[in-house]
């Protein structure tokens, strides 16, 4: 028993190691942008640079207009499948876990060929609507953990009991789900929410493939063109990643202690 004790601490020091070591060899080589002393001028340069705002920026906007539309896309379609058609439930399973096992990549060339300036819907000819291209192209990426999030929570309450009281008091569908529902799994729309927002900003294959000023391909051109300001740009996505998950692990406990509506 204590041989296994001892093996499993040994494997969680070697885990430890294995992830701590090059993000703290990261954020040590991010500070040696001054000589012979350590500093903070690799972030004060990055946070000075125009394009780094823009790029942060462009993909805050557009992070949140990807939880928004994908929250307004998945939490009906969770709501209606467990409410009026549960049969259709593997169906749409696997529809939402499709972009895990379909590059993003090909997504994208997808996208490129159906809208490009000469088809019927020249998306990529301009500047709004490409964004809005990607938008649809980040809802796709964050469908299986948004999906997964909001149904989850959606278990958790009686979606009949609610309908049928919503209506008996005479409440349309936008009410019941405005109302009713969206109240009832807030937890799992925000933990989906915190899910997109790690994705979106760490997100470079559409983005760039797309032409769009967004943080993924802002580093990878930092990356091609300075020595410690891409070190720092690590430390600020890895920061963002963090701030996510914790915040996730937050609403999750709360969610959990909260008391279940009827």
């Amino acid at each position: 028993m204590k041989l296994q004790k001892f093996f499993a601490w040994v494997a969680v020091a070697i885990g430890l190691i294995y992830f701590l070591v090059p993000l703290i060899g990261t954020m040590e080589f991010s500070l040696r942008m001054r000589r012979n002393a350590y500093s903070f001028d690799a972030y004060a340069s990055v946070f000075s640079d125009f394009g780094f705002i823009t790029a942060f920026g462009f993909s805050m906007l557009m992070a949140l207009l990807t939880i928004i539309f994908g929250m307004l896309l998945v939490v009906p379609t969770a709501y209606w499948v467990r409410l009026r058609l549960p049969q259709l439930r593997p169906v749409v399973e696997f529809i939402t876990l499709m972009p895990l096992v379909i590059p993003a990549i090909v997504i994208v060339f997808g996208y490129l060929r159906l809208y490009n300036s000469s088809s019927i819907l020249p998306l990529t000819g301009y500047n709004s609507t490409t964004n809005i291209l990607l938008v649809c192209s980040y809802i796709v990426l964050s469908l299986p953990y948004m999906y997964r999030s909001v149904d989850t929570a959606m278990r958790t309450i009686d979606v009949g009991t609610l309908t049928e009281a919503a209506e008996s008091l005479g409440a349309k569908w936008t009410t019941i789900m405005f109302k009713c529902i969206f109240p009832n799994v807030m937890s799992g729309v925000l933990s989906g929410a915190f899910i997109t927002l790690a994705i979106v900003m760490g997100e470079f294959t559409m983005a760039s493939l797309l032409n769009r000023p967004a943080f993924g391909p802002y580093m990878q051109l930092m990356g091609a063109n300075r020595a410690y300001e891409p070190s720092a740009l690590a430390i600020i996505a890895l920061a963002v990643t963090w701030l996510s998950m914790g915040l996730l692990q937050l609403v999750s406990r709360f969610s959990k202690s909260a008391p279940i509506k009827a």
